[in-house]
């Protein structure tokens, strides 16, 4: 075995002794499955989730999370936090509810971020104190909370910190080709 040849396997081990805990402890890849978030992501985009920071902070509403559902520990679902431990959560003629000590009356919930999706269904749940309300930006067809309840804080892998649309890109790129 040439010097240059065990240098390169070297290289290659060290390498991945780096990486590797970092793709372990801090950061995972993933690929979104379904159309259960368009219009913001849709099937096959890239996503990295940060794996480490939500041991320092805690989930926040509108962070974007992987995490596994409560009936299934093998699968991962991406979904948006609605609602945060110790809230009660309403959901009523398409509008979502806050109830919190700050917002003792409630406070509608504003979503910019959901264009022309409506939220259906009735539901009003009050929150443990570990426990997070999660729904898909689009609600018409979204598996979350609203059938399957809440999320508990140990199943939340991480937050979505990049997100690369390849949908998106085709869309802009299709002009210029055609």
């Amino acid at each position: 075995m040439s010097k240059k040849y065990f240098l390169e396997i070297l290289e290659i081990i060290l390498i991945l002794s780096f990486l590797l805990p970092i793709r372990i402890f801090l950061f995972e890849p993933f690929f979104v499955k379904g159309s259960s978030m368009e219009p913001n992501y849709y099937s096959f985009d890239y996503l990295i989730v940060d794996k480490i920071s939500y041991h320092f902070t805690d989930p926040q509403r509108g962070d974007v999370v992987v995490f596994h559902p409560p009936f299934d520990n093998k699968v991962y679902y991406i979904k948006r936090i609605i609602g945060l431990p110790g809230e009660r959560v309403v959901i009523k003629d398409s509008k979502i509810f806050i109830y919190s000590p700050e917002n003792p009356q409630g406070k509608e919930l504003k979503e910019p971020y959901l264009q022309e999706h409506y939220t259906s269904g009735s539901k009003d749940i009050a929150l443990g104190k570990d426990e997070y309300f999660v729904l898909g930006d689009n609600r018409e067809i979204s598996s979350d909370s609203r059938s399957w309840g809440p999320v508990k804080r140990e199943r939340i892998i991480g937050k979505v910190i990049f997100h690369l649309s390849f949908k998106k890109i085709i869309d802009e790129i299709k002009p210029l080709i055609f």
